[in-house]
């Protein structure tokens, strides 16, 4: 593999990562669906939550964002190990949010990611979400949607 293979394929890993964090925050479930491949797997372990196959995953994600008042995610770049048409890496995730019962909280945390590329673009195969550090002191600020202005 080229030096400027790697490197576009690294682009495009990355590129996977913020589509996935922006569909989440804009709720756009078929979108993140559209993100893993047919036979993908999501998983939180800690949340009990595994789906595997997009229309698991769509519905999955939906249930998990109705529960939300507001939830904000933000991503940032880990590792990459391309292996040909594979791949795996980290990837570092901050979120706060505020369920609809009124408990909040904030947490530090990392996926672990398995892709593969396929004729539409590198696809995620595997994202399990591992949380390293949980606070449940409630949140003071509001959540705002454009929406409601």
């Amino acid at each position: 593999m080229s030096d400027l293979e790697t490197i576009a394929d690294r682009t495009e890993i990355e590129a996977l990562r913020g589509e996935f964090t922006d569909a989440v925050m804009m709720r756009d479930y078929d979108r993140l669906a559209s993100v893993f491949t047919t036979d993908g797997v999501w998983r939180i372990p800690e949340a009990h939550v595994e789906c595997t196959g997009r229309e698991e995953i769509r519905a999955g994600i939906e249930r998990l964002q109705s529960a939300w008042e507001y939830f904000v995610q933000t991503v940032h770049p880990g590792a990459i190990q391309l292996e040909g048409d594979t791949a795996s890496g980290r990837a570092y995730v901050q979120e706060l949010g505020r369920l609809r019962d009124g408990t909040s909280g904030v947490n530090y945390s990392l996926y672990h990611d398995r892709y593969r590329r396929t004729p539409q673009g590198w696809k995620f195969t595997e994202r399990v979400y591992e949380v390293r550090y949980l606070d449940t002191t409630p949140l003071t600020g509001s959540g705002w949607s454009p929406k409601a202005s």
